[in-house]
């Protein structure tokens, strides 16, 4: 059996300097491919198993000329029957034959690029942050240049890659980058990694990679200029208010400009985002507002700098919040709100140093009484030993006119400081961090926070404790709740399995909630099991105790029906669990069912989703909620239900139609969105979107699919990235 080896002992990539022409074919004719691969380099299974060697071997050979990085990957396999479920770009990496390649230039373990590709030759990027230690800090929502080729062989497909140095940011004259790269191998059934990751870990984590090692110094500091100018045109009609069809067309565009080779000023003008993917739709049940992240290109790259302080649920900066005004004369529901321009300053000074600077101005919203805002964020991160940072934020959100709106505050602002830490090998990890806020009507308060994990390959262990005070007011954030002290301790066990037990995992949380000058508002008990089959599907069990006091009223069917009385608690359990079959399988689902108490009543509930693969050219599925309530305090049961069939060809690699269609009952609303995008260049794209909206209410409970339209658009845009 092979025992963890230490990560400085692993083989160190070298990178050689080129000055051939090399042709991205697949066939790796070229001199600079030919030299031998260190016989140290040998990839590891990370599932079935941490401590074994992957039974399909993968080769890496790397390059460099004054422009480029040029990686060269040879998969082999114990056949051609690969499994690639779509042609669309930045697809998931899980349930599909791919290679996915991570890049560290700054050797920080905080963050890297990621690059990906699969048997197809379909490729994905994106971003890593915070060391790779969370799922929050994997994106592939952020777009770049690069081009790769794939061919396949008998027992290997290959592919070869060339990665702009414009497209990196690194220190230019640096000579030692970091790097990691993960497989998934259907056919074997295996996931593997070239630096050997124990399973409690994620596969993309950062505390486990190897030195790249250049035989010279990086001078390429790549384009100083990208300019990204988009025109967009559309109809669109509100039906609800009676108004008549309205034709638009726009222009505007961002710039990206090389401040250094490691820090970038990223320029919009006039931003349109009519081409982003509407937010799916979900069935909620709490007391709180339902986050979702953030898809626009522009906030994406550093995100992590601006938008990683705090928790998800206490952000003091959240970049979603910029370009939505609230109607403060109707009924408090969220409009889009015009962006006039900004700009982003963010990077690297140098090993040890990040910065950001983020401005943007929106315009006023005469409708919704709402004037026009600046928002701006400062932050600056400093790098403490291995894997560890501390960092300071500032967000300030600024009227620069009177409001002439008491429901509006002439400023909002937050300040803190967060301390985010990582050992060498992730054993121990966390964060822990301050802010305050202050604005008009709220003056002053704080929120603070720690999360403190110690992972083996046996235990995780978690300690999670929140304040947020009764005044804390973060406008440009997200904060679910305030007035209120939280702590959330957590324990898992895992039990390695036979035969076609991969894994078991046992847990315990707890979760207790305070109202300071109150006591206890909130708890909730979980014991259960998850269990990791070796053919890739999951089984979790588990066994839930609530506690919840109301200091409002709250209606817990979500239906507009007879509220639950404000001052009234409220004890219950139920059983949860959650199926996910076989994800390779062209036809997969999964099931989640709810059954027990809740509140003062029953409720019975199903949600999950089905999908079926027509390889490698398109998909159907169907996500689904539905819920049944049965209330003591109501005179009949009530329920809800949210359908959301979709719809993904893939005709080609450059060329993608999304159709979903979503109905949500508890919102009395449903939406036909159709996405059509052409990649006709590197980064440059034809995208027509056509969406519907309708009220799918009906003032006959017994029609309850009586639709009227709402709203209805269409439109069209071009984008093109141009390189100085």
């Amino acid at each position: 059996m092979l025992l963890f080896t230490s990560v400085s002992l692993m083989a160190q990539i070298q990178v050689h300097h080129t000055s051939e022409n090399i042709v991205l074919d697949g066939e790796l004719s070229e001199a600079v491919w030919q030299t031998e691969i260190a016989a140290e380099i040998v990839f590891h299974q990370y599932f079935p198993s941490d401590s074994v060697l992957a039974e399909d071997q993968t080769e890496i050979r790397m390059a460099f000329d004054n422009d480029n990085l040029y990686i060269a990957v040879v998969c082999h396999s114990r056949g051609q029957d690969y499994t690639v479920p779509t042609l669309r770009r930045d697809f998931r990496a899980g349930g599909n034959d791919n290679v996915t390649l991570l890049i560290d230039p700054f050797a920080d373990g905080a963050n890297a690029f990621m690059f990906g590709t699969n048997p197809e030759g379909v490729q994905r990027e994106g971003l890593i942050s915070s060391g790779g230690n969370t799922l929050d800090g994997f994106s592939t929502s952020w777009d770049n240049k690069w081009q790769s080729h794939t061919t396949k062989y008998d027992g290997k497909w290959v592919s070869e890659m060339a990665i702009p140095f414009s497209t990196l940011r690194f220190n230019k004259g640096s000579t030692t980058w970091r790097f990691n790269c993960y497989r998934f191998d259907m056919q074997a059934n295996e996931r593997t990694t070239m630096v050997q990751i124990p399973r409690n870990q994620w596969i993309f984590n950062l505390g486990y990679m190897t030195d790249m090692l250049f035989d010279q110094p990086i001078e390429a500091a790549g384009s100083k200029v990208s300019l990204i100018p988009y025109v967009a045109a559309g109809m669109s009609r509100d039906a609800e208010a009676g108004d008549p069809s309205e034709y638009t067309g726009s222009v505007g565009g961002d710039a990206k400009i090389a401040i250094t080779s490691g820090l970038n000023l990223d320029i919009t003008a006039n931003p349109d985002f009519s081409q982003v993917e509407v937010d799916r739709q979900v069935t909620n049940l709490s007391r709180f507002e339902i986050f979702f992240p953030e898809r626009r290109q522009f906030f994406l790259e550093n995100a992590d700098l601006f938008g990683s302080f705090g928790f998800s649920n206490i952000n003091p900066f959240f970049s979603r919040r910029i370009g939505i005004a609230t109607d403060t004369t109707e009924d408090g529901n969220n409009l889009q709100n015009t962006i006039y321009g900004g700009l982003r300053l963010s990077g690297k000074l140098d090993n040890n140093w990040r910065v950001g600077l983020l401005s943007m101005q929106t315009a006023q919203e005469r409708i919704a009484a709402q004037p026009s805002l600046n928002y701006t964020v400062a932050a600056l991160q400093r790098k403490v030993g291995a894997r560890s940072n501390i960092g300071a934020i500032f967000v300030n959100r600024q009227s620069l006119v009177a409001t002439g709106n008491d429901a509006i505050d002439k400023y909002n602002r937050v300040v803190g400081i967060d301390y985010n830490f990582a050992t060498a090998d992730n054993t121990w990890s966390g964060k822990a961090f301050v802010h305050r806020s202050q604005s008009v009507s709220q003056g002053a308060d704080v929120a603070q926070g720690m999360r403190v994990e110690y992972s083996t390959a046996r235990y995780l262990l978690t300690w999670i404790q929140e304040y947020v005070g009764d005044r804390y007011d973060a406008q440009s954030g997200f904060v679910r709740r305030t007035d209120y002290f939280f702590i959330n301790p957590r324990f898992r066990i895992f039990i390695p399995g036979k035969g076609a037990i991969n894994r078991t995992a046992l847990f315990a949380r707890s979760v207790q909630i305070w109202k300071p000058d109150f006591g206890n508002t909130d708890g909730w008990s979980q014991l259960g099991a998850d269990v990791e089959f070796a053919d890739n599907s999951r089984l979790g069990l588990e066994i839930n105790k609530r506690y919840i006091y109301l200091f409002d009223e709250f209606d817990p069917t979500g239906t507009d029906s007879e509220p639950l009385l404000a001052d009234t608690d409220y004890h219950f359990h139920f059983f949860r669990a959650d199926y996910r079959s076989d994800s390779r399988k062209l036809f997969s689902y999964r099931l989640r069912p709810y059954i027990g108490q809740y509140f003062n009543g029953l409720r019975y509930g199903l949600s999950g989703d089905l999908n079926y693969r027509v390889e490698p050219y398109g998909a159907i599925a169907l996500t689904y909620n539905i819920n049944t309530f049965d209330m003591d305090h109501l005179t009949e049961q009530k329920s809800t239900l949210l359908l959301g069939p979709r719809l993904d060809l893939t005709f080609t690699k450059d060329l993608f139609l999304t159709a979903f269609f979503q109905y949500n009952s508890q919102q009395q609303n449903s939406n036909i969105n159709t996405r059509l995008q052409w990649r006709f260049a590197p980064v440059s794209d034809f995208f027509l979107v056509y969406s519907d909206n309708y009220f799918s209410g009906s003032q006959d409970p017994s029609d309850r699919f009586a639709w009227t339209l709402r709203d209805r658009s269409i439109v069209a845009k071009v984008t093109y990235w141009f390189n100085s």
